[in-house]
């Protein structure tokens, strides 16, 4: 399980674990929380009170301090799972629903054409269509794309780095998504 770490303004900043949220609150770093509780960690007892000290940790944390992201130099790493999760594991060309196994990172203008490997040059394609398609441009093999690429958000990519997202984080994440995002479907 992760914690969803904000900058004290709202922004993303990673995904961290339970202990790294502990250090967070046991340093006083954390200036909000949000969504609900997930972990409560017992301490010590203190010498002089007897009390035991128990930290309880949020599935969201704002924390203190400058957000190392700025949202928009903001260029997130392509990944073949962000992709497919971007793409919702559809094929570009045929529309086929796929496991993931079955899905490969296409290039809508080839490498073998100087195409660059980034977000607005690649979709999910299916092993079949990919192989069909070969080196050629969706034009030249005659396999129009049925939906274009686009670059995530801030928000977008924190969803699509996490598999498991809790549904708080989930629900505090997609408020801030675009409405044409393809996570919205």
């Amino acid at each position: 399980m992760k914690v969803l770490k904000l900058s004290a303004q709202g922004l993303p900043q990673s995904w961290i674990t339970l202990e790294q949220a502990v250090t967070h609150y046991a340093a006083d770093d954390v200036r909000w929380e949000a969504g609900r509780q997930v972990a409560i960690f017992r301490g010590g007892h203190n010498a002089i009170t007897g009390e035991q000290s128990i930290i309880t940790v949020n599935s969201i944390i704002g924390t203190q301090g400058v957000p190392r992201i700025n949202p928009f130099d903001l260029r997130p790493g392509l990944t073949n799972a962000k992709l497919f999760v971007r793409d919702r594991n559809v094929c570009a060309y045929c529309g086929g629903h796929f496991h993931e196994a079955e899905l490969t990172r296409e290039h809508i203008v080839p490498l073998a054409h100087k195409g660059p490997d980034h977000w607005m040059n690649v979709v999910t394609a299916c092993r079949s269509c990919n192989h069909r398609k070969s080196s050629r441009t969706p034009e030249q093999a005659n396999m129009p794309l049925l939906y274009a690429p686009y670059v995530p958000s801030l928000w977008e990519d924190f969803i699509l780095r996490n598999r498991r997202i809790l549904a708080d984080q989930m629900a505090f994440l997609m408020a801030h998504v675009p409405k044409t995002s393809r996570l919205m479907v």
